[in-house]
């Protein structure tokens, strides 16, 4: 038996459930396995395919205690380390504590690991942490496997219903203000501008990252910052933006190379590649005492300075010396990718330069996913549980989806125990004709990707910024001159697009101008230095009444 699909007939259709799920990674869909376990009927919703997951991309592994000697304290320290300062330590003691058991549970759902010949799961390192603790599944394709596992789990429920090809709008609340559902226009074969609703009594976000928002990202094209998007017009509060990890290693195609890139996953150095210049010469030792295994910011900070220093367009990731049978059978998803693209890793260095790679920031919420919006809840990379801080520790992502995604669905199964989760009321087409959102034109993304790579990348400074700032909100005037005008951009998926990376980019422009140091990936040059006495504490945005937004920073 296969997921029940559900399609949109007609402008205007609305479909009931009790929990609706808005994306299919890891944290999706174990919050839409664990909700079903508890009674509730649930009805995920994701953008491309069900198996079209963020997820899927992640290829260096889950970070977690499995080994002998490896403790949840010691993976606390180094989460720490790397989130600079401004972790919340209460998070991440519950990511590092319930960690191991949710990776067993995720085995017990069906996700192969690698295993060695006495049967132990295989255990690698990577940057920031001081052992062994990255599990990693087909060499360097963990995030396939996992996506694999859980979509054959939801799959094989048909009780779990499912939307493909829809993109989230916008959230609907009742007359108290709780989360009642979401607006989405669903496109595929003789389905063009199907809008319509979905009702629920909570709304669950996993929309994954923003990473589009730059010109050069390892995310896939359809990371807009849609659930961000969502929760700032619905009200919500959002904290962290200005921190966006760019990945030190991502392989570089040419100067002019857009959109997703291809990863070069954190594991090879944690295997034992070193990063070197065009001479040869091994930059990272003596600038920490990981060398290349370092936090991402700090490795992403020196090569871009290396290539400053040397007016080169990127460095090199050299891993010869492992040998042809390493990379095939450690590494074959990235052999593969760099021989197509003519990079040949066992016998030439692989050119990399860094890019946009995961968002620490997101929609703010509690340890139990609960966001300020009564009954909306947001795990994965759309969310800021706290964990991260202001630099992700490598590997911890796919953890954090899959702890928090529990926790959520043991929330909503305990409201619904007790009554808390009754039918919501609301009027579809007046909450949509209330709330009208200024679309510019789809070519608008290109101009977005362009203004904040150029100011607000791994090099900030408040004049860069100003000139982004200045740019994107020349973009938003353009969007409402023409709702004035009534000639509005065309309401589709792409223009939908375009106006969530316009919100997400203002911003996270906003947030970084604002925060006046140096800290983690968020890199001022005019402000060089960590600011403890003043800016060790989250920057909290939400929109003003006017539409824009405003970034409070919280009380220390």
């Amino acid at each position: 038996m296969s997921t029940h699909r559900l399609t949109a007939p007609a402008p205007g259709w609305t479909a009931t459930t009790d929990v609706v799920v808005v994306g299919s990674g890891v944290a999706g869909l174990t919050v839409a396995l664990n909700v079903r376990k508890a009674g509730l009927r649930v009805l995920v919703v994701t953008k491309a395919m069900l198996d079209d997951g963020s997820t899927r991309w992640a290829q260096g592994g889950i970070a977690a205690a499995l080994a002998d000697g490896d403790t949840p304290e010691q993976h606390l320290q180094d989460t720490l380390v790397a989130g600079a300062g401004v972790c919340d330590e209460e998070a991440v003691r519950t990511l590092v504590t319930e960690g191991p058991d949710a990776v067993r549970r995720l085995i017990a759902v069906g996700a192969a690991f690698d295993r060695g010949e006495d049967g132990e799961i295989l255990l690698t390192r990577e940057g920031g942490h001081h052992r062994r603790r990255i599990a990693h599944a087909g060499g360097d394709a963990t995030g396939a496997e996992i996506s694999r596992a859980l979509v054959a789990a939801v799959r094989t429920d048909p009780e779990i219903e499912l939307i493909e090809h829809a993109l989230v709008l916008d959230l609907l609340t009742d007359a108290d203000g709780h989360a009642a559902g979401l607006t989405l226009h669903v496109m595929g074969e003789g389905q063009r501008d199907g809008v319509g609703a979905v009702r629920a009594r909570a709304v669950v976000l996993a929309t994954g990252g923003m990473g589009q928002v730059f010109s050069a990202t390892t995310n896939p094209a359809v990371s807009t910052g849609d659930g961000v998007a969502l929760a700032l017009r619905a009200g919500a509060a959002v904290t962290d933006l200005e921190f966006v990890q760019f990945h030190p290693t991502v392989l570089w195609l040419g100067p002019e190379a857009e959109g997703q890139q291809p990863l070069v996953s954190e594991a090879v150095r944690g295997e034992g590649a070193h990063l070197v210049d065009a001479d040869g010469v091994r930059f990272m030792v003596g600038q920490h005492e990981l060398a290349e295994l370092a936090p991402r910011d700090i490795v992403a900070k020196a090569i871009t300075r290396r290539m400053q220093e040397q007016d080169a367009e990127h460095m090199y990731l050299d891993g010869r010396h492992f040998g042809a049978a390493m990379w095939e059978q450690r590494f074959p998803t990235i052999l593969a990718s760099c021989r197509a693209h003519g990079i040949d890793p066992v016998t030439e260095p692989i050119p990399v330069a860094p890019a946009a790679h995961h968002a620490s920031g997101g929609v703010r919420t509690d340890r139990h996913g609960r966001t300020s919006v009564p009954g909306l809840y947001a795990c994965g990379e759309v969310a800021c549980t706290g964990v991260h801080g202001a630099n992700r520790l490598a590997s911890n992502s796919l953890l954090e989806g899959l702890v928090f995604a529990e926790r959520i669905a043991a929330d909503l199964a305990r409201r619904h125990r007790s009554g808390e989760l009754p039918e919501r009321v609301v009027d579809v087409a007046a909450a949509r004709a209330a709330h009208p959102v200024p679309l510019p034109p789809s070519e608008a993304r290109a101009e977005i990707q362009r203004l904040v790579s150029r100011g607000a990348g791994v090099l900030r400074s408040a004049a860069s910024m100003a000139d982004t700032a200045a740019g994107l909100a020349l973009l938003a005037e353009q969007a409402y001159a023409h709702v004035a005008e009534e000639k509005p951009a065309d309401p589709r998926v792409e223009t939908w697009e375009a106006a969530n990376l316009l919100l997400v980019a203002t911003a996270l422009v906003a947030a970084a101008a604002q925060r006046e140091e140096t800290r983690g990936c968020h890199w001022r040059e005019d402000f060089p230095e960590r600011d403890d006495a003043h800016w060790r504490r989250h920057l909290i945005t939400t929109l003003a009444a006017t539409g824009g937004p405003v970034s409070t920073p919280e009380e220390q």
